[in-house]
This record gives structure tokens, sequence and C-alpha cells, in this order.
């Protein structure tokens, strides 16, 4: 058949292309990558949970093969490829993965060094107890269905959830434009925080953490610092540090220290970060370590870290920190489907969206329930009203030509509904029994009773919260434990000091303006007779200036002639061996060409306040003028600071740190000296010129 142009319609491919891609970006979205905000699960583990349960695989029950399971989901609900379902469902059988597992597995379902799973047809599964508890009732009406991929079953939109699986197990996927990263939780805790929520459902994110207080990740370890995690439940996005639990211990055998490791960050593929390390070591960027065993087995996980005798045990681990695996970053990114649209959550929008659905599902489980003991009240009140007209009823029954006769004549001759006459017509013999009478009755009773009771929670919010609460509390007598990752509130980033000794360290300063530093060791004690050792190579025209023992995290300060004051920790000036020239001074502190060092001090610590309050820094100039400053004026720690000011034809001479109780004495080139306690200069500001300590004759 001949095409004619009616049958073609122009469309402009900036149009089609944009519509195309936001309905792909839209199905990656809602059908794949992101977790419902109710019950926290993605399509397909909803479907593997609800083919599970089909199935009847119950915890408890014999387990079944994955494949059969697997076969089952694809059949029915999930067309995506057998790869995708059963990756999923071995994820939810890890306790390395969830932090309440949801299947449990039989067979080789891999391992926290990055084994994967054997073929499904090797392997078998059945529900975890909380899967259970995430199916429960399903069958009462309290979910929506809809049809399957191929409108021939029904399955369900989202499961009733009573374990609130988004806070406890967390969720991770990227979509197209957006990703997910939920963080797992305790569940005590949760169950503590949604509480606290239906007491106060103006509660802030803020008062929730006091219940709610930090990801527990079923790997355990340690949350190191808390301002990631604080930012991440009140903006839904936050940097949460990760450390592996460790700890130095001495070596039995050999002396020397080791490091042991007994719990990995969440997500470290651990045989993977220890073939890193291993690499590390080999190229020497990771100093002080021997040897790295993995001694992990089924009581748990155990890797040995053994060190040289000459290392040090906190700055190994520090590097190790900072080096590899055993510290990383959970990036919190809170984004789940709420009514099918992507939506950041804040702690608190997550336990509202749950409590909601919690409320929801058990409402209309009730109205469920009511109307089936409504349905078996109206059955018995029937069968009762036989009874009491049995001889009756008998002759009316037997006189019928048929049952659909005897069910019209009951109905037209008592008080009695179509689904009663049936159910009388229906009723055994060992109804009429004066026994069965009396548990006819009885159970007439309760279920008036019953009918009674759902009515009034029905009828009153406060009720239905309540009950709601009950079930929560329960959830802590049947799955609760204790928290696996510990909270270090005031960690931080680790700092380079951290990972350098804190050795003994010469500090040498040139006449010329050239530094070094030199490990102490390299000066060897000598007894009488000895000849001593080159302490430096230096220019012709050049001679040692300053020189002074110090500590690697010690603080240098730098005062120049111009009244300029700079700073750095002793690890920053460039190492040298004895018989270096170094490093030239203006290079490492910016100094102008027409100034110069003319004093190197050695503070222990500038950010101890204690420390900075208790000594001064004395100054003198080449005019006599003296001046006396605590050393907190000078901790705030900014690279270049004006140390005293001066006239313009004066230069700094010297500076001391003092304690503030010292004797002083100056002295000129005329040979006059003069000495007076320290007590007689009154401390200043830095910006201030000081007082006059010797008069100095004019030229």
């Amino acid at each position: 058949m001949e095409e004619t142009q009616d049958h073609i319609l122009p469309v402009r491919i900036e149009e089609e292309m944009q519509v195309a891609y936001i309905d792909y970006s839209m199905s990656v979205i809602v059908a794949r990558a992101l977790p419902d905000v109710r019950d926290g699960l993605k399509p397909v583990h909803r479907r593997v949970l609800y083919g599970m349960y089909e199935l009847g695989l119950f915890a408890g029950r014999p387990y079944k093969k994955s494949a059969r399971i697997v076969g089952e989901v694809l059949g029915k609900y999930h067309p995506h490829g057998e790869a995708a379902v059963y990756d999923a469902m071995v994820r939810m059988a890890q306790a390395w993965s969830l932090r309440y597992p949801l299947v449990q597995g039989q067979g080789n379902f891999g391992s926290v060094d990055g084994d994967s799973a054997a073929a499904m047809r090797y392997t078998e599964a059945r529900l975890q107890r909380t899967a259970e508890d995430m199916l429960a009732n399903i069958n009462k009406n309290t979910v929506d269905f809809r049809p399957n991929f191929d409108d021939s079953l029904q399955e369900p939109e989202v499961l009733p959830s009573d374990l609130p699986n988004l806070l406890l197990n967390g969720s991770s996927g990227i979509a197209v434009g957006m990703a997910t990263n939920m963080a797992p939780h305790n569940l005590n805790e949760v169950v503590d925080g949604l509480v606290a929520y239906i007491d106060d459902e103006s509660i802030t994110s803020e008062a929730l953490m006091r219940t709610i207080k930090a990801p527990d990740f079923p790997t355990g370890g340690l949350i190191y610092g808390y301002e990631g995690v604080k930012e991440a439940y009140t903006t839904g996005r936050g940097r949460v540090v990760i450390r592996a639990r460790a700890e130095i211990e001495d070596n039995p055998k050999g002396g020397q220290s080791r490091i042991l490791v007994h719990e990995i960050p969440f997500m470290v593929n651990k045989a993977l970060m220890i073939e890193k390390t291993a690499r590390l070591v080999t190229d020497k960027k990771l100093a002080g370590i021997a040897d790295i065993r993995d001694e992990s087995d089924r009581n748990g996980l155990r890797i040995v870290y053994d060190l040289r005798r000459d290392a040090n045990p906190q700055v190994v681990l520090n590097n190790l920190y900072k080096h590899t695996s055993l510290q990383t970053t959970f990036g919190v990114n809170n984004v789940a489907l709420v009514k099918g649209r992507p939506v950041l959550l804040t702690l608190f929008d997550m336990v509202k969206h749950y409590v909601k659905h919690k409320h929801d599902v058990f409402v209309r489980r009730l109205r469920f329930e009511l109307a089936e003991r409504k349905k078996r009240l109206h059955i018995l009140e029937g069968l009762l009203i036989a009874l009491a007209h049995l001889d009756k009823i008998v002759r009316l029954i037997r006189a019928s030509a048929s049952p659909e006769a005897a069910q019209t004549a009951l109905t037209e001759n008592y008080p009695l509904s179509e689904l009663q006459a049936k159910a009388i017509l229906e009723m055994r013999l060992q109804k009429l029994t004066s026994i069965e009478r009396e548990k006819t009755q009885q159970e007439c009773d309760e279920v008036k009773a019953e009918v009674l009771r759902l009515e009034k929670i029905l009828g009153s919010r406060d009720e239905q919260m309540r009950c709601i609460k009950e079930e929560l509390e329960s959830l802590k007598e049947k799955h609760g434990d204790d928290r696996r990752t510990e909270v270090v509130m005031d960690g931080g980033e680790v700092r380079l000091e951290d990972v350098i000794a804190n050795d003994a360290v010469v500090i040498t300063v040139s006449q010329g303006g050239y530094i070094k530093r030199t490990p102490a060791t390299a000066y060897r004690r000598q007894h009488r007779g000895g000849v001593g050792v080159r302490g430096a190579d230096l220019k012709a025209d050049d001679t040692v200036a300053n020189m002074l023992v110090a500590h690697n995290h010690d603080y240098l300060l730098f005062f120049t002639e111009q009244g300029k004051m700079h700073w750095l920790r002793a690890y920053e000036v460039p190492e040298g061996s004895r018989t270096a020239l170094g490093r030239s001074i203006n290079n490492l502190l910016q100094i102008k060409d027409e100034d110069k060092v003319c004093t190197v001090l050695n503070v222990k610590d500038m950010r101890d306040a204690d420390y900075v309050q208790q000594h001064y820094l004395l100054m003198v100039t080449y005019k006599g003028i003296v001046k006396k400053t605590p050393l907190a004026a000078y901790s705030s720690m900014r690279k270049d600071i004006r140390a005293i000011i001066f006239k313009a034809d004066d230069r700094l001479l010297k500076v001391a740190l003092t304690r503030g109780n010292h004797q002083v004495m100056l002295a000129t080139s005329e040979g006059l000296a003069i000495r007076f306690h320290e007590d007689e200069v009154r401390a200043m500001g830095r910006s201030s010129q000081g007082v006059i300590g010797v008069r100095m004759p004019s030229p």
C-alpha cells in the first residue's frame, strides 16, 4: 500500500527527545530506582517478598530453591530479567548489607569480601520474621492492589509494613538526574522516635534526634563526629564519617605492637581494602607496617596489622584512617517517593510519612475486621433464632421440597436474612446439643464485645494512636537489639599532625636565612675527648643564628626585625640532614626581602587556653624599648601578625618567652646593663609600642 502524505506527522526532534527523555526518567525514578516512603521498598524488592508470601515461604517452614522463587516473580510480577530479581533477593539476605535482613538464605549468598552469591539453582531461601511483619494483614484490605504487567493478576502497590523498613534498612539507588542513599537505623531507637512523634506531632527533627541518635550500620564501626548526622537529619543531606573499630595491643610473640580491627565501615569490601593497604605499604606510602593478616572466621571479623618495632602505633593507625577504607564517608541523600513523586526528606518527614501509612493501614485493617465480625455476628444471631424455634424450623425444612424452597420459607416465616437462612440450612446436627448451644451463645457474646471494641477504636483517633503505639512497642520485644555503631560526638577529619610522630627534632636557622629540621637522633652524645659532629654546611659568609630543640607538633614563632610575627608547625619545616644547607626561610614564610628573622621561639601549644594565658612574650628593640604581651594575643593562628609597633628608625632586636615572673637584664654595646623584675613591665596589647627599658645615648 502506497504511503500518503496524510500518514506522516512532522515532529520537532527537540520536543520529541525532551518528552521521551522525561517519560524514560520518570519510569526509572518511579518503577526502579527510588523506594516508597511508606514501606521503604523498590518495586523489585516488594515483588520478591510478595512472591515468596504467595509461595508460603514463611519463617520456620522449609526453604525453596531460589530459582523457583525467581521464576515466580519473573512470570507473575517483574519481567525485567532474572539477574535483577536474584540480586535483589540476595541483598535482602545479606546481614552485612541490611541492618534487619528480610530474607533468610541457605547456601552461598556472598561475603563481605565482595564474593558473589552462588547461582540461584544452588541456593535456597525463605522469609525472615521481619519480612512477615512487612506483609502482615495484607489479605485484610490494608493496601491497594493494581494489575500486574499483563493484567492477569493483582499485585500490591505498597506493603502494609508493620516494620518501619525505610528507617531501619535505608536504601540506595541511582535514577535519572537524581539518586538516593539512606542510612539504616536501630529498631529500638526508631520505635522510640515514632512514639515521640505520636505523642507530639509538632516535634522537630532536632527533638527526634534525642531518641533516633544516629545511623546504626550492620557492620558496626564508629560514627566519627556528629555534625554530618545533624545536617542529614535536619536537611536530608549530609556526610557521615565512619571509622573501623580498632585497638592497639602488644604482640605477645615479638614484643612489637599491632593493630586489631574488629569492625569495618559499611559497604567496604574487606579483601579489596586489605589488598590496597598492602600496595600502599609496598609503595612506601604507609610506613611502620610489617605484615597484614586477615584472621576473620565464622566467629567474626579480625584484621591484624603487625607493626615494626620503631613504629608509633597511634600514628600508623591515623595513617590507615587517612589513606585506606578504614575511614569512609557515607553521603546521606534522603530521597524517596511520596505519592509517586521524589522528595528530599528530613528525619521528621520520614517519621511523619511512616506514621501516616501505619495509621492508614491500621484503620483499614480494623474496618475489615469489623465487617468480618459483624458478618459473623449476623450469622450467629440467625443460628440462635433457629435454636430457639428448633422444632418448628425442623418441620418447616422437612416440609420443603428443595433447599431453595426451605431458604425462602425460613426468610418468610422468621426474621432471618438470606445469609442467615443459608447458614441454618448448612448447620451440622451436632449444633443441636445443649453444649453446642451454649458455645454458640458464648461466641455471639464475644463477637458482640469485639464489635463494640472495634467501633470504639474506629470512633476515636486517640484510641487508634494508642493501639499503634502498643504495636510499635511490641516490635522492640520481637526484633529489638543493641546499637552496633558507636557515636563519637567530637570526632573530625584526620589532621596532618595525627599522622606525624611527635619526635624530637633540631631546628637550625642561619644568619643568611636558611632553615632545616633534623631528627634529634642524628646527634649522638659524645664522651670526653669527642671532636664533635658537623651541625650544618653553611655558605662561606653565613653563621648559625638560632638552634633549638623542639618536637614535631610544637609551634615555631618567627619574629622579624620589622616587628612581624609568622608561625609554622615544626613538622612543616623541611627536613634535612646534619650537613644540609636547608631551605630559604623567606620562601616558607613569605618575608619581604628587606626584612629578616631575628628570633625563633619554640611554643608547645598555641591552642591550649591555659598555656597561652600563663605565658608572655617579652620584646626588646635596638632603641631599648621593652614590651610585654600575653601569648594569648598571638594565638589567632593567622600566618602574618603585627607583633610590635615602633618608630621608623627602630628595629626589633630580640624576643623571649616568659612566665611573667623572671628577672630581666638588658646590656648595651657600651658595657652598660640594667636589671629589673618582669612585674615592673605591665602587659600591653599586640599593637602597642612598649615602654623604655634602657635609655640609649644619642648617636
